[in-house]
């Protein structure tokens, strides 16, 4: 018994030592997450709209970019960005903003999807309504069809919200102390798995957070829907 409450004790004063290093790669893992999804939100909304447009040129090159930036793996745009610019153009960043940079044009593009899956499922009668009523193709997209996206979209874009935190673990590969970064140096330093313990909790409890906001979210707009039935 003693032997197990001192191997316990050791165990707490280790997680005690592991914690500053793991909340701090914690917090970079935050950082990267929430500019993402403040960046790519509304960057994915004119490459949507792109996708729809009756404009050639905007179409194709809105479909290009979400074909390239969906099509590749999002580890290969990290070592792009952060290894094929410095060599290619002699255009360097830090490994953060490399990071930056890298998610907000995948999100985007997957957002951009999303979205213009939401704006289709619109029904085609709203757009004829509002043509009788006079209003113009811009003034009826975002005066009555988008704000009704924004509620079909809020599911899946809280998904990818998900994924979203647990992919900033891939940052680690171009030397950015996140979250699995941290962990990592702490096992190699001392062959103790205990800091991967600890790194799968706080990203559970990430992701735990996140849920119960897109819950919360998603009943608010259920409510809103049926006022609006009744």
């Amino acid at each position: 018994m003693s032997d197990f409450i001192a191997s316990l004790q050791d165990t707490l004063e280790y997680m005690v030592v592991l914690m500053p290093s793991l909340l701090t790669g914690a917090w970079c893992s935050l950082k990267l997450f929430v500019v993402t999804l403040v960046l790519s939100l509304p960057l994915g909304l004119p490459f949507a709209l792109g996708s729809n447009s009756r404009i050639g040129i905007f179409r194709v090159l809105a479909k290009l970019y979400i074909w390239i930036f969906r099509g590749t793996p999002l580890l290969l745009q990290l070592f792009f960005f952060y290894f094929f610019l410095p060599i290619a153009f002699d255009i360097r960043f830090s490994a953060f903003t490399t990071a930056t940079l890298t998610f907000v044009l995948n999100y985007a593009a997957y957002f951009a999807e999303i979205y213009r899956g939401g704006i289709n499922s619109i029904d085609k009668g709203q757009y004829e309504a509002a043509h009788s009523l006079g209003l113009s193709r811009t003034q009826t997209t975002f005066g009555i069809i988008l704000p009704q996206t924004m509620k079909c979209v809020l599911p899946p874009v809280s998904n990818e919200a998900i994924i979203l935190i647990k992919d900033t673990a891939l940052v680690s590969t171009i030397g950015v102390l996140e979250l699995m970064k941290a962990s990592s140096s702490a096992v190699n330093r001392d062959v103790n798995p205990l800091a991967f313990l600890l790194a799968a909790i706080i990203y559970l409890i990430f992701t735990f957070l996140l849920t119960l906001l897109s819950n919360y979210l998603e009943r608010r707009f259920s409510v809103y829907d049926a006022k609006e039935e009744w």
